[in-house]
């Protein structure tokens, strides 16, 4: 019990209260949002995916006939060895936290855990069964990291490519869907906040999708490492245990079969490189979907989207009834903000380790599933988000006729390609439209008959004076095809 002192003596001491209370707001708040990521990227997690490797690496040896003397294991007995990690749930996290209490140790824990489940074999499998007798087979030759970096690994490349990719994708193709929907829909663009030349709202997210479909692709090629070497990563005990056998081959095709790349150089622990280089992957995406949330806030507070409170599922303001506030964009950019600062120094600090290692790797690692989860609890923000928007073609129409000035450069590049062509008269085109734009609004009839003034060459003029602010985008929409 924490005794609440000062104004706060008496106060019921919430660290204490049953069910516990979650500190973060993955745990809290947002827990269902962030759940799936709990089967990959928790601590019960990491342990199970311990407890898969040391199974797998007991098997290997006695499969590939690595240690003169040991038994060959039947089908039936690899299974049971096998379900032993399908199983792997509540009651096995209970007993490793038993087992921790004493051995102070994570990994020593749950080799200890298998030697218990071999012990327990004969109740399944007979009293002929080997298993029990394997005991020292269980984590030989390897040092506390061999199991650590493969676990790690499986779990990140199974976190990304069962729950991060898919949702990134799904979003990716709900954009890309409303891009394809809006492609000829006309805009008033803006560069640097003032009115531009107009482009459409489709073109607009094709871009944004165009942008984050490549940092998917980057992704979903990532490389996950893996090794299995040792104390200083130079198979010592191997070779001069059993030196008839190739340690090297035996690692390697061990780490492959778990589905990840081998790495043949490391000290004691896999330099974490193919982590710093996903995450950097990962957050450049997060920055990319950033800018998407911020310019889908200002759309809206330029009244191009309006937002269906319905679908939204929330009140808009405590104290005024009229306001439907985007909340789901700025939960986004809040969201992506935290997991790209963690992604960040993920990366930036991983990638070092003082000689042989140091502890700092194990205790940034388990924030990697806070990262995610920030970054997962954005995309389906975002999503909700994108799906509770209605177009307001109106008030793009309305915002575009307002601004027959952006026409300026379609006129002065005319006139430029009219003088090349030979046309008399095309001089000093920049500056005239300069001197007719600038700092002021102008009228339909007001660049019509500026534009007839011109002494331009009749179809040339015709094509321009045929031009509105709403027409005058372009390839926007054919442009939207290259998703």
């Amino acid at each position: 019990m924490v005794e609440l002192g000062g104004k706060l003596a008496g106060w019921k001491d919430l660290s204490a209260a049953s069910p516990k209370i979650a500190l973060g707001p993955l745990d809290g708040r947002y827990r269902p949002q962030a759940a799936p990521l709990v089967n990959f990227l928790s601590e019960a997690a990491l342990n199970r995916a311990r407890f898969h490797v040391e199974v797998e690496w007991l098997i290997h040896l006695l499969d590939t006939n690595s240690l003169p003397g040991a038994p060959s294991l039947s089908p039936a007995e690899r299974d049971y060895l096998r379900d032993q990690v399908i199983s792997f749930g509540e009651s096995e996290i209970a007993q490793l936290a038993e087992i921790e209490a004493e051995t102070r140790h994570d990994v020593k824990a749950v080799e200890y855990l298998l030697k218990s489940r071999l012990d327990c074999a004969p109740e399944v499998l007979g009293k002929y069964t080997c298993l029990p007798a394997l005991h020292e087979v269980v984590h030989i030759f390897c040092t506390s990291e061999d199991i650590n970096n493969l676990a790690y690994a499986l779990n990140v490349m199974w976190a990304v490519n069962q729950v991060w990719l898919p949702a990134a994708t799904l979003l990716c193709d709900q954009l890309a869907q409303m891009a394809t929907d809006n492609a000829s829909v006309p805009m008033l663009a803006r560069t640097h906040g003032q009115a531009a030349t107009p482009v459409t709202l489709g073109k607009e997210l094709a871009v944004l999708v165009w942008r984050l479909r490549r940092q998917l692709k980057r992704i979903s090629q990532a490389e996950y490492l893996g090794k299995i070497n040792g104390a200083t990563g130079t198979f010592a005990a191997h070779s001069i245990s059993v030196p008839g056998v190739d340690w090297q081959s035996v690692a390697r095709s061990f780490v492959e079969g778990l589905g990840l790349t081998w790495n043949p150089l490391t000290t004691q622990i896999e330099s974490h490189d193919w982590q710093a280089e996903l995450y950097a992957d990962v957050c450049r995406f997060n920055r990319i979907l950033h800018n998407l949330a911020t310019d889908v806030w200002t759309y809206i507070s330029l009244g191009y989207f309006r937002q269906n409170l319905a679908a939204q599922g929330s009140t808009g303001s405590s104290t005024m009834p009229h306001k439907v506030n985007p909340i789901r964009f700025e939960n986004a950019e809040a969201n992506l903000e935290v997991s790209c600062s963690l992604f960040e120094v993920l990366s930036s600090t991983l990638v070092t380790s003082r000689l042989q290692r140091d502890l700092t790797d194990s205790s940034m690692q388990r924030n990697i599933g806070v990262a995610f989860g920030h970054s997962l609890l954005a995309l389906d923000n975002v999503s909700r988000g994108l799906s509770g928007l209605e177009v307001d073609t109106e008030r793009m129409a309305t915002d575009l006729d307002a601004n027959w000035e952006v026409l300026g450069e379609a006129v002065q590049q005319a006139m430029r390609a009219a003088a090349i062509a030979g046309a008399q008269g095309m001089d000093n085109p920049y500056e005239r439209l300069k001197e007719l734009t600038r700092g002021r609004r102008v009228s339909a009839a007001d660049m019509r008959e500026f534009i007839a003034g011109l002494g331009l060459p009749h179809d040339v003029q015709e094509r321009l004076l045929a031009l509105s602010p709403a027409s005058y985008v372009g390839l926007s929409e054919q442009l939207v095809s290259h998703l």
